[in-house]
């Protein structure tokens, strides 16, 4: 199938930065076994707005082969991959990418140059995912330098502790919190580059300040979970 071959859901959707359509219950209703996972991908169109990101990150096939991929576009509900290697109608497949960490899905369409997965996700996972691809679209929207000029606040929970791949820690008070990062100070500063964590997120060291250290997050959280944390 040429590219020009790939089903009219994979067309690219205007990008916008309306907020995308929370998470809503998976029909139960019955459909026959043959027909099912591409009906799966069918309801995913009719529920959720998928946009284009060209995300690049990589896959892990049944087998733990890993191999490159970049992301056509995507939903709540289901991805659409460009991919070098194109796995088996229902295989099990893993995507990870910088920005979003861990995602799991079905195999459910193949084509040319990629497939497409029906997500297997909870209801708060699918909801994470949501506020995450919003985050991206006005990000790109507004064509933001950097993630923190998005959102970023200062916390109630200003004292916090930063963990260390050795297991050691840093009390630290924190400065500014956004969906994609912080800023904290502390002494002594972790070198930039290395990864740390604060309070429960992980994340890499980008650069020293006068007080202390910007962390950038190696996922993008959902405003629940930073409430959750940092107050």
């Amino acid at each position: 199938m040429s590219k020009t071959d790939t089903p009219a859901i994979f067309s690219d959707p205007a990008q916008s930065s309306a907020i995308l359509q929370k998470a809503a219950c998976v029909s139960q209703r019955r459909k026959p076994k043959a027909n099912r996972d591409w009906a799966k991908v069918v309801d995913d169109r009719r529920r959720y707005q998928r946009v284009n990101l060209p995300l690049l990150g990589r896959f892990m096939r049944e087998n733990k082969q890993e191999f490159p991929c970049q992301i056509v576009n995507m939903s709540p509900g289901g991805i659409a991959v460009r991919a070098p290697i194109i796995g088996e109608l229902g295989e099990r497949v893993v995507i990870y990418l910088d920005t979003m960490g861990r995602i799991e899905g079905k195999l459910v369409r193949a084509y040319e140059d990629g497939f497409a997965l029906h997500l297997n996700a909870s209801s708060y996972k699918r909801e994470k995912i949501a506020n995450q691809l919003t985050w991206l679209v006005n990000k790109n929207h507004l064509n933001l330098m950097e993630d923190r000029q998005h959102g970023r606040i200062v916390p109630k929970k200003t004292r916090a502790k930063i963990s260390m791949i050795d297991g050691s820690t840093l009390d630290c008070q924190i400065q500014d919190v956004s969906l994609g990062g912080g800023a904290v100070a502390v002494e002594p500063k972790p070198d930039v580059g290395q990864l740390v964590t604060l309070g429960l997120t992980r994340g890499r060291v980008v650069r020293h300040t006068e007080q202390g250290i910007s962390i950038k997050f190696l996922e993008i959280q959902d405003p629940a979970s930073l409430e959750r944390q940092f107050g």
